[in-house]
């Protein structure tokens, strides 16, 4: 890795790490004003523990799986990164490390949207740092280093078939993982107090498109980071054409969410731009280095559609999904994932390819859909029937910020 190279993954890393105060901004403006607090302390205690667990062992079992029939890598292999540290000369590999612990944290906090409202704070911490444990970290490894998944279409096609899952940065690790821990926690600790459609208005609307702002800007490094991708070597256009798709996805998924709004409601929702913008950020996720700028736009167009009619299905199917993590992350990441099986450049069904791609594709969303769903489910009910992980009704009711952190978002003075 030249100079250029890395001081462009030393950017990305502090792009995508900023994604999470982003997320943070994001999820507390809409919720009410009296948990606010509690809504970005979720995530802000995701960046603290989820930090300490990839460097201490996570990094270990992400980066040293054994092939296609391991779980995981041995987390001690390289506790600490002492051994990483020995050999890394150049910090090219302690800035990896980094740059990968971010998508960690940040795959993490996306859960949080799910509980907002009702959830204690430490049943959160212990949630998750055992769900990234069990699942973040060896999926990961599935999907990006030497797991299952990316050897699927080998393993299913052979060697010469050319066929592989395609997941340039989280479709599957980041959004559908997320989404259905999301799901499975909702579910647990049910409904809130009055749950019905209108229940809670965002308190802070310039906050939450603060946060969506600060979430695609962020999401230029998540994107192109992987400075060990083609970089217009090899002839290919490399991250070109990802920082374009990153631009042209959401964008146009924003107009596909907002065109939903009015003719739905009558009214499009400076909400629903943020949300649309989130949504199509999402889809683009494991699509950006394979899709031509226009079927980015399609692809965007339908994020949005889709996602925005999504959001409705909690109200009619009864899960509590506070900041709809399922309506966005989940359904997002899975059109963002089955869509590269039909247009993905010279292997999706109706660019050049035939029907192995879309296999490939929909195999690895459903196996990690149902992994991660069980496992946080699991976890998510032993956690709620030991400790608790849901507040009392009547700290729900007067807001989480004072019963739980003893703090209020906004401390007016007197008049």
């Amino acid at each position: 890795m030249d100079s250029g190279q890395l001081a462009w993954l030393i950017i990305a890393t502090a792009l995508v790490l900023f994604m999470t105060p982003g997320v943070a901004l994001f999820y507390g403006g809409l919720v009410k004003a009296k948990s606010v607090v509690s809504m970005m302390m979720l995530s802000f205690g995701s960046m603290g523990l989820i930090a300490v667990l990839y460097v201490l062992f996570g990094f270990s079992m992400y980066n040293n799986i054994g092939g296609p029939g391991a779980f995981s890598g041995n987390p001690f292999a390289d506790f600490g990164l002492q051994s990483t540290v020995d050999s890394d000369a150049t910090g090219e590999g302690l800035i990896n490390v980094v740059f990968a612990a971010t998508f960690a944290i940040i795959t993490v906090a996306l859960i949080s949207g799910a509980i907002a409202d009702r959830a204690k704070f430490w049943p959160w911490m212990l949630f998750a740092g055992i769900w990234a444990t069990l699942v973040y970290f060896p999926v990961a490894a599935w999907v990006w280093v030497d797991g299952w998944i990316i050897n699927l279409g080998s393993l299913m096609f052979g060697e010469d078939s050319g066929v592989a899952v395609i997941d340039w940065a989280g479709g599957t690790a980041v959004h559908i993982n997320a989404g259905a821990a999301a799901l499975a926690l909702a579910l647990v600790l049910g409904k809130r107090v009055g749950f019905q459609k209108g229940i809670n208005r965002p308190h802070n609307v310039p906050l939450v498109m603060l946060g969506a702002a600060i979430l695609w800007f962020g999401w230029f490094g998540f994107n192109a980071g992987v400075t060990a991708a083609p970089l217009g070597e090899d002839g290919g256009t490399g991250t070109g054409l990802i920082i374009v798709n990153t631009l042209v996805c959401p964008a146009a998924a924003i107009i596909g969410w907002i065109v939903v709004e009015k003719i739905k409601d009558g009214k499009s929702t400076s909400v629903g731009a943020a949300s649309g913008a989130v949504a199509g950020l999402v889809a683009i996720t494991p699509a950006c280095a394979n899709l031509t700028p226009g079927t980015a736009i399609i692809l965007g167009l339908i994020a949005g559609v889709v996602c925005a009619l999504a959001v409705e299905l909690k109200w009619k199917l009864g899960y509590d999904d506070s900041l709809d993590v399922v309506g966005v992350h989940l359904v997002g990441g899975l059109i963002g994932t089955l869509y590269l099986g039909f247009a993905a450049i010279d292997t999706g069904l109706f660019t050049g390819g035939d029907y192995k791609q879309l296999v490939v594709q929909l195999i690895s969303s459903v196996a990690v859909l149902v992994y991660s769903f069980v496992v946080a489910f699991v976890l998510g009910w032993i956690i709620d029937k030991t400790i608790g992980f849901r507040v009392k009704n009547e700290d729900e009711i007067a807001g989480v910020d004072v019963s739980v952190h003893g703090e209020d978002g906004y401390a007016l003075a007197e008049r």
